[in-house]
């Protein structure tokens, strides 16, 4: 006996993602960030992205856990300590945005 296998079901594709409209909003940054990512308004990702492109240009994570960040003269204007976490960094670059 035969019997016909029903040919699989499709799935509805996935609707596209559009991007929260705050995180795209540009915004200015301060004199101390500005130093790091250049002054011209940016959306919050892009200054974060601008952030960890200085931290791997400089070599600015921490040997021994690659979390924390060490902070130069620049970093420290920016996040007031020495040395930070990549969890905390989001929450301090906040402060030196408008």
């Amino acid at each position: 006996m035969a019997t016909a296998k029903s040919a699989p079901a499709k799935k509805a594709a996935p609707a596209k993602r559009t991007a929260n409209a705050a995180f795209m909003k540009p915004l200015t940054p301060s004199a101390a960030l500005a130093a790091v990512v250049g002054a011209k308004p940016l959306p919050r990702t892009e200054v974060v992205k601008g952030l960890w492109d200085y931290i791997k240009k400089h070599k600015l994570q921490d040997a021994a856990n690659k979390r924390n960040i060490n902070a130069d003269d620049k970093l420290k204007a920016v996040f007031g300590k020495a040395q930070v976490s990549m969890f905390e960094m989001a929450g301090l670059i906040g402060k030196h945005l408008s």
